[in-house]
C-alpha cells in the first residue's frame, strides 16, 4: 500500500515538470548491442562506387586493350562489362532483399546449399581473398603516396610496406571507432575520385572536340578474331569492375533495405560503367593504341600531356582513390567475418561488438592482421592472381543459389524479382571466368589454391560439424580475455 503512495507521488512529480517516468526512461535506454542502421542511400551508393573504382582504370587499363586488339572492340568491352556487372548486381538485389542478413554470398550460399559450402566460401574469403585484396589496394596507395619523395626512383621496397601497414593500420581504427566515420571516409574518396574523373573525362571531351580523333578513324582495325582472345578480354573487364556485390555484405546496417539496396545498385553501377568507358575514349583521345599499351600509368601520361602544370593531381588523386578502396575493402570484410562467427563458423570472438561504438571490432582487427601479414611477401600479387578465380567459383554458385530457391524457397517474399534467364546467364559467365585462365594457361597453383579451398574441412569436421569439447574449454579464456581487453560483447538476438 505503501509502495503504491509512493509511486503516485512520484508520477505526480514528473507530471509537474511535463515528463512522465516512461518518457524519461525511454530517452535514457541505451542502444541495442547490434550493428546500427547508419548506412543511408548515398552512403551505400558510396560504398559500391568507391569500392568499385579503384587504381586499375588510372594505372593500367590495357589489358582490354591488349586482348581485344582495336580501340573499337575495347570500348564495347567496357561497355558489356558494366551491363553484366549490372545484371550479376541485380541477382544479388533480389538475394539481398529475399534474405536480409549481412555477409553477401555467405547467407546466400547457406539458405540455399546449408552450412558446408558457406563456410568454405568464409575459410577461403576471410582467410586469404578480403585481406590480400586489402593488402593489394593499400601496396598501391603507398607506391604513389611515396614516388614524390624519390622523383627518378622508384621507392624502396621496405618504405612501400611500411606506409602499406601504417595505412592498414589507420583504416582498421576508423572503421573501429565508428560506422558513421568509416561511411564520411568513403563517401569523402569517392567524391574525390569522381572528380578526378571527371576532370580526365572533360580534357578529352575538349581534345576530341580539337580534332584528336586519329585514334577513332580506324576503330577495328586489327580486332581479335579468337573467341579466346576475346574472352580473355572479357576476364580482364569484368575484374575492373569487381565490387558490385559489396553493399550486400553490410544489409543489416542499411536503412530502409528493400529500397535503397536495390537503388544503390541501379545507380552506382550504370555510373561506374558510364565514368570508365568516358574515361577509356579520353585517353584514346591523346595516345595512340601502341602508346597506350606502353605506358606504365596511363591516367599518369594522359594528364602530362594535357593538364601540363596541373598534371601533379593524377597521382595525388590516384592515392586518393586507392585509400577510398581500401576503406571500403575493410568495412565490408569485417561484416564477412562477424557474420561467418555469429554462426558458428569462426572462433566466436569474431561476432562480438564494441560495446559503446557499436562496430565490429574483432572481425575488423582479424582482417587488418591478415592484410599486415600479407605484405609481407615479395609479390603477394601472384597469390592473388591464383585465388582469383576463386572468387568466380562462388559467384556463380551465389547466381545458382538463387535458381535453386526460386523451387526450394518459394515461401519466401521477393520484394525484387529479376528474371530467371539473368541468373542463368551469370552461372554460365562465371563457368566461363573460372576455367578460361586454367585451359589458356594450365598452372599447379590453381591446384595449389583449390587443395587449399578444402583444406578447411580438416577444421570444419572437429570444429564445426562434431564441435568436440576439448576446443570450447581452450577457447573460453581466451575469449573472456580478448572480451575484456577489447570491450567488446555478443550480439542481442532482436525478434
Amino acid at each position: 500500500m505503501e509502495e503504491g503512495n509512493i509511486r503516485k507521488r512520484k508520477e505526480s512529480q514528473n507530471g509537474s515538470t511535463g515528463y512522465s517516468m516512461d518518457c524519461q526512461n525511454k530517452e535514457k535506454q541505451p542502444k541495442a548491442t547490434v550493428l546500427q542502421k547508419d548506412v543511408g542511400l548515398l552512403s551505400g551508393i558510396c560504398l559500391i562506387v568507391g569500392t568499385m573504382i579503384g587504381s586499375g582504370i588510372f594505372i593500367s587499363p590495357k589489358s582490354v586493350l591488349l586482348y581485344s586488339g582495336a580501340v573499337g572492340p575495347c570500348l564495347l568491352i567496357w561497355a558489356a562489362c558494366g551491363v553484366l556487372a549490372t545484371l550479376g548486381a541485380l541477382c544479388y538485389a533480389e538475394l539481398g532483399t529475399m534474405i536480409t542478413k549481412s555477409g553477401g554470398e555467405y547467407s546466400y550460399l547457406s539458405e540455399a546449399f546449408g552450412s558446408l559450402l558457406a563456410y568454405l566460401y568464409s575459410w577461403t574469403t576471410v582467410m586469404v581473398l578480403k585481406p590480400s585484396s586489402f593488402a593489394i589496394i593499400t601496396l598501391s596507395f603507398a607506391e604513389y603516396a611515396s614516388a614524390p619523395f624519390y622523383p627518378g626512383c622508384t621507392p624502396p621496397l621496405v618504405v612501400t610496406k611500411c606506409l602499406s601497414a601504417a595505412a592498414i593500420f589507420l583504416i582498421v581504427t576508423v572503421n573501429c571507432l565508428s560506422v558513421k566515420l568509416a561511411s564520411y571516409v568513403q563517401n569523402f574518396f569517392t567524391a574525390a575520385k569522381l572528380f578526378i574523373i571527371l576532370v580526365i573525362v572533360v580534357a578529352g571531351m575538349v581534345m576530341l572536340a580539337q580534332g584528336n580523333t586519329e585514334t577513332f578513324s580506324n576503330a577495328f582495325e586489327g580486332s581479335a578474331s579468337s573467341f579466346g582472345a576475346i574472352g580473355l578480354a572479357f576476364y580482364n573487364g569484368l575484374w575492373a569492375y569487381d565490387g558490385w556485390n559489396q553493399l550486400n555484405f553490410i544489409t543489416e546496417e542499411l536503412k530502409n533495405p528493400f529500397r535503397n539496396l536495390p537503388l544503390a545498385i541501379l545507380i552506382g553501377i550504370p555510373l561506374v560503367s558510364v565514368c570508365y568507358v568516358l574515361v577509356n575514349i579520353s585517353y584514346f583521345s591523346v595516345m595512340t593504341s601502341t602508346e597506350l599499351l606502353l605506358s606504365p600509368a596511363v591516367a599518369v601520361t594522359f594528364g602530362d600531356r594535357v593538364l601540363h602544370p596541373l598534371s601533379w593531381i593524377i597521382p595525388l588523386f590516384v592515392v586518393f582513390s586507392t585509400f577510398g578502396s581500401a576503406n571500403g575493402s575493410c568495412f565490408t570484410a569485417g561484416r564477412l567475418a562477424y557474420v561467418s562467427g555469429r554462426e558458428g563458423h569462426m572462433v566466436k570472438i569474431l561476432s562480438y561488438i564494441s560495446l559503446k561504438r557499436y562496430t565490429p571490432a574483432p572481425a575488423l582487427i582479424l582482417n587488418g592482421m591478415l592484410a599486415i601479414f600479407y605484405i609481407i611477401p615479395a609479390d603477394i600479387n601472384t597469390l592473388i592472381n591464383y585465388f582469383s578465380f576463386a572468387q568466380w567459383v562462388f559467384y556463380g554458385l551465389t547466381a545458382l543459389a538463387l535458381i535453386v530457391m526460386r523451387f526450394t524457397r518459394k515461401e519466401l517474399h521477393r520484394p525484387v524479382k529479376v528474371p530467371i534467364v539473368i541468373a542463368g546467364l551469370m552461372v554460365v559467365v562465371s563457368c566461363y571466368l573460372v576455367l578460361a585462365p586454367i585451359i589458356d594457361k594450365p598452372e599447379l597453383e590453381y591446384l595449389y589454391c583449390t587443395i587449399f579451398i578444402f583444406s578447411g574441412l580438416l577444421l570444419y569436421y572437429p570444429f564445426v560439424h562434431r564441435k568436440v569439447n576439448w576446443a570450447r574449454k581452450l577457447m573460453r579464456p581466451i575469449t573472456m580475455h580478448l572480451q575484456l581487453l577489447m570491450e567488446v560483447v555478443p550480439p542481442e538476438k532482436i525478434e
